[in-house]
């Protein structure tokens, strides 16, 4: 199976990232998902590493995942990230992992951004240059 979202890496599932089980650990689905939409947001133009130059800080409000099949040791697996809705404000993103060899979709999930201003810690505008690179890759949303 291929991916239609518009951005993706591949990662080595490491021994630490294992449960007692020799399976990857469930909130590690997560930050897998996570850590590749932070790599997709700065190559959209959004460096928020540095607070204090950033032009807002992204909250994460909620985060979901079905996983579909085990992910084991020794594996590599290929995160995928888009967005699936764009808002004023907010902006919901998704992940889906698949194994790097055969393409099995192993687990699926979202997560919702909300943008704020780093001083008054206030929802604002997604930024206009980030929400116009977005809709540059996925011309399906509504911005």
């Amino acid at each position: 199976m291929i991916s239609q979202l518009p951005f993706s890496e591949v990662v080595k599932i490491r021994f630490r990232d294992l449960d007692a089980q020799g399976h990857l650990y469930f909130a590690n689905y997560l930050v897998y998902g996570d850590e590749v939409l932070g790599a997709y947001m700065e190559e959209l133009g959004l460096n928020i590493m540095d607070p204090l130059v950033a032009p807002c800080l992204i909250f994460t409000v909620n985060i979901h995942c079905d996983y579909i099949n085990e992910i084991g040791g020794n594996s590599e697996v290929r995160v995928a990230v888009g967005y699936s809705r764009l808002g004023k404000s907010s902006a919901d993103a998704v992940f889906e992992l698949y194994n790097s060899g055969d393409g099995t979709l192993l687990a699926k999930g979202g997560l919702t951004q909300v943008f704020v201003d780093p001083k008054t810690r206030k929802s604002i505008s997604i930024p206009a240059f980030y929400k116009t690179n977005i809709l540059k890759l996925q011309p399906n949303l509504v911005g």
